[in-house]
């Protein structure tokens, strides 16, 4: 088993906007509070290691800029590399990316219907599933657990994809996927016992 610090990114302006980020390259760096939440969460994980005698074997990070300088900051506190993979990105939202919310809710109604019958299997228009989500997500914790038995490890990614990890390792279902998300730099501690467990949970 090895216990995974799952970090969500902090806060962007899209964000606080109400935008969709998803994976697209457009989306913003962090903004002021993203960058004051990072360095906090930074200063609580050195806490940890000079006062609880926890030691973090790794750091991983999603590719996407918002997680890339979440972790920047980490790993300048801890002395960490970071370790990139793309598997730890946002789901991709397709069409709705870069959108407001408000926006999306206007323009695609059947799609967004169809999103709450089956939170698991809808695809946003040129999207991705919440299954395919977990399913990737879940081969990178996987490898990642394999890589660094019985250890801690941080992992910085985004709120859908942590939500996606939660419900896996908690045992709950994936429709519970949406009421999953994390608050921005807020640690979730999590035991993975390095399998994969979506094919019997999702």
């Amino acid at each position: 088993m090895t216990h995974i610090w799952l970090i969500r990114h902090g806060q962007t302006d899209w964000n606080v906007q109400g935008r969709w980020q998803g994976q697209t390259p457009d989306a913003p760096p962090l903004n002021a509070v993203g960058l004051a939440q990072a360095h906090a969460l930074a200063g609580q994980l050195v806490e940890q290691v000079a006062h609880d005698g926890i030691t973090f074997a790794a750091l991983y990070s999603s590719d996407l800029l918002r997680a890339r300088q979440t972790a920047e900051v980490i790993a300048q506190r801890l002395g960490l590399p970071i370790q990139l993979d793309a598997r730890l990105r946002e789901v991709n939202l397709g069409v709705w990316e870069g959108m407001l919310g408000d926006e999306v809710a206007l323009r695609y109604v059947a799609e967004l219907d169809e999103r709450r019958r089956d939170p698991v299997h809808s695809r946003p228009p040129q999207g991705e599933t919440v299954f395919e989500l977990a399913a990737r997500i879940g081969q990178a914790l996987d490898d990642i657990a394999q890589a660094h038995p019985h250890a801690n490890v941080i992992v910085v990614s985004h709120g859908l994809a942590i939500a996606a990890v939660l419900c896996l390792a908690n045992g709950r279902p994936l429709e519970q996927v949406f009421a999953q998300i994390p608050d921005n730099a807020a640690p979730q501690i999590i035991t993975w016992w390095g399998h994969h467990p979506a094919s019997r949970r999702l």
